[in-house]
């Protein structure tokens, strides 16, 4: 049984490194340096989904199929985020990396991976209470157009606002968390005002190239789906992307210190994942 098993699985792999492959020529979206055991999950959960009996047929069917290849596409996509998700984080951003951000006449921030876009205005909340977002420019990027559509439209459900208030006070905010947002039926709406000096746009991680020179950049668990390769990839491209003395926030499970470019880093906080682009 365990032999039969084995092959099973072998065979499993097979077809996904087939079905990958199949994407990034059909599509050209590139999966092969994600984490294994993250592709595996997504795909055998769209196998269930779609009632297909093999990841061979669902080669099949991206191929021939579009409508199916964004479902796939989604699947695969890492969309899980909050508002003022990881509270402390945002507290760590608000009292030691905003006040040298404001020595700078003009700041850019790129959220990278933005997904859905609840972090996003995090940060422009966080940025009009301390009195610097009319001089920002912040870059949201994501590879899945379905998400980033969801971000700049900016209307998310009511169901979450409770925890996301919480989310808020904990990072220290500083007025109501209602101030920002209207409520309509079973959603909510944020003002207006927050999206004025936002730029949603498509990038890719995986095979897209420097984005803009930017102060600080937030990619908050994206690299934990990625193998050690991309890992290497990405965090070098963040390093060129960042001014010297710019920031680098990654999520709780996320570390430089394993990557090529580790020693072109100061850990800033080490308890929230910033790092600084280390000064010539």
């Amino acid at each position: 049984m365990k032999n039969e098993k084995k092959i099973v699985d072998e065979n499993i792999d097979i077809e996904i490194k087939l079905f990958l492959e199949a994407i990034l020529l059909k599509y050209g979206y590139d999966f092969k340096n994600y984490s294994n055991a993250h592709i595996k999950r997504r795909l055998l959960h769209r196998l269930i989904t779609a009632n297909i009996n093999s990841i061979s047929e669902m080669q099949y069917k991206i191929l021939y199929d579009k409508n199916f290849f964004r479902l796939t596409l989604a699947d695969l996509s890492i969309n899980v985020t909050e508002m003022f998700r990881d509270p402390l984080f945002y507290k760590a951003i608000r009292e030691k990396v905003i006040p040298v951000l404001k020595t700078y006449p003009f700041i850019k921030i790129w959220h990278a991976g933005c997904s859905t876009g609840e972090e996003v205005f995090s940060m422009a909340i966080l940025l009009k209470e301390e009195g610097i977002y009319d001089r920002t420019q912040i870059y949201a990027t994501d590879f899945n157009q379905i998400v980033l559509k969801k971000a700049s439209d900016a209307i998310y459900s009511i169901d979450k606002i409770k925890e996301y208030t919480a989310n808020y006070q904990k990072s220290g905010g500083k007025r109501s968390f209602s101030d920002y947002y209207t409520a309509k039926y079973n959603s909510v709406i944020f003002d207006k005002s927050l999206k004025e000096n936002i730029v949603f746009a498509d990038h890719n991680l995986v095979s897209d190239s420097i984005f803009a020179e930017v102060n600080l950049i937030i990619c908050r668990n994206v690299l934990i789906y990625f193998d050690r390769i991309l890992q290497n990839k990405v965090i070098k491209l963040f390093e060129e992307s960042l001014i010297t003395g710019g920031f680098l926030g990654l999520g709780t499970k996320e570390d430089i210190r394993f990557t090529k470019s580790a020693d072109n880093f100061s850990t800033f906080d080490a308890n929230q994942k910033i790092y600084r682009k280390i000064t010539v």
